[in-house]
């Protein structure tokens, strides 16, 4: 059975996301973009957790909507504390197998802080603390490193300047089993580094709204019969895994490093060139993803092991539409467009996917055919993303 997941979501009680983020607008645009699983974000916040208890019913640790929709409990935490004398700032998503494990996390966080003021509260606890502390509870918890590479809140990225796994989670490091890629980095860029090679690459969008240009935008695909248990295993031992659905991450906003208010972008080599001071106002650059992985990487560009993992980079049908037609995201012309696609292909995947050229000039026009299976065959252009700043399609 092909399951194709987002687990890391959030919900309207998040900072800076949309208040209409609830299960039913959650789970109406999951069905349009292709995905039949999905996190339920937050649930540590008590309003969010009250509003999954109402909606959601267990069965075998995967909680089925009133439709039958299938979720996973899960949430994101922000880990903020000092370590060697240094600041660090981790986010780690948290997979938790039932409603009554989630309750006793809440317990045990709720002595170390509040949970009510944010659907990603922030603790004061070390990683290693961390994933003990969870495991005390269960040892079916799962602790996966957030956007691994992004600047200012990863395990690798450049604020916290962690060069490996175990300098974050010391004697806990034998209990992380996966790593996400974030949008700014890709299974490509994470296999120059060979300490990376026993860990599972995973992919979600870390949506803050529900549209089909962010749920979804990245994903990981399982081929097995759907429970938490075979789910977890799943990312445990890659027996089940099947691949990942990527950002291009030059399209991320962290890709290269740069200073957004001086409109400044530079590749790895030029930033370190200039010891990551901006050209134009010398003060301190954003250092990328990209050099990050320059800094840390032991093998040359464009390594791939045996074993790689399969993987599919994708830029979201409405950003490819609205670059045909040179209009906003969410202006009616490219709703327009989209909703004919959908409506002719059943969902988003399929169509970026699986559609051949033939169908799709049967219902749409050429340019936009051609730039679909341009997307599908990676040979679209992208000027990096920056501080910030998402990247673009170059047509």
């Amino acid at each position: 059975m092909q399951i194709i997941s987002d687990l890391h979501i959030h919900g309207k009680y998040s900072r800076g996301c949309s208040t209409q983020l609830d299960l039913q607008s959650l789970e109406k645009w999951a069905r349009v973009k292709g995905i039949n699983l999905l996190g339920t974000g937050d649930f540590t916040h008590p309003k969010w957790i009250h509003h999954l208890k109402e909606n959601l019913k267990e069965e075998d640790g995967i909680l089925k909507s009133k439709s039958g929709f299938n979720f996973i409990l899960q949430t994101e935490i922000s880990l903020i504390y000092t370590q060697d004398g240094k600041g660090r700032r981790i986010h780690n998503v948290i997979l938790a197998p039932s409603f009554d494990v989630v309750d006793q996390i809440s317990e045990v966080l709720l002595k170390k802080g509040r949970l009510d003021y944010d659907g990603r509260p922030i603790f004061k606890v070390p990683c290693p603390d961390f994933v003990e502390m969870l495991r005390e509870i269960s040892k079916d918890i799962e602790v996966i490193p957030a956007h691994c590479m992004t600047p200012h809140f990863s395990l690798f990225g450049a604020y916290n300047q962690f060069s490996k796994v175990e300098d974050c989670f010391k004697d806990q490091t034998k209990h992380i089993h996966a790593i996400e890629t974030g949008l700014s980095a890709d299974p490509e860029m994470l296999y120059r580094l060979s300490q990376l090679d026993n860990y599972l690459f995973v992919s979600f969008s870390d949506l803050h709204s529900f549209w089909p240009w962010r749920i979804g935008r990245e994903a990981t695909i399982f081929d097995i019969e759907l429970s938490y248990h075979n789910l977890l295993n799943a990312i445990r031992t890659k027996q089940g895994f099947d691949s990942t659905v990527e950002f291009w991450p030059e399209e991320g906003k962290y890709h290269y490093s740069g200073h957004r208010n001086c409109d400044v972008c530079l590749d790895p080599k030029t930033a370190m060139g200039l010891n990551n001071a901006c050209p134009k106002c010398g003060r301190q650059l954003t250092v990328g993803v990209a050099q990050r992985v320059e800094e840390l990487a032991d093998r040359p560009k464009g390594y791939l092991p045996q074993n790689s993992q399969k993987n599919y980079h994708l830029i979201p049908l409405s950003e490819l539409i609205a670059s045909i037609i040179d209009k906003g995201v969410a202006t009616k012309a490219v709703w327009d467009e989209y909703n004919n696609l959908i409506s002719n292909f059943n969902n988003e995947f399929n169509i970026l996917l699986n559609v051949s050229k033939e169908n799709l000039l049967k219902v749409t026009n050429d340019k936009l055919a051609f730039l679909i299976i341009k997307n599908r065959d990676g040979k679209i252009k992208i000027n990096p993303g920056y501080d910030g700043v998402y990247g673009k399609i170059v047509l």
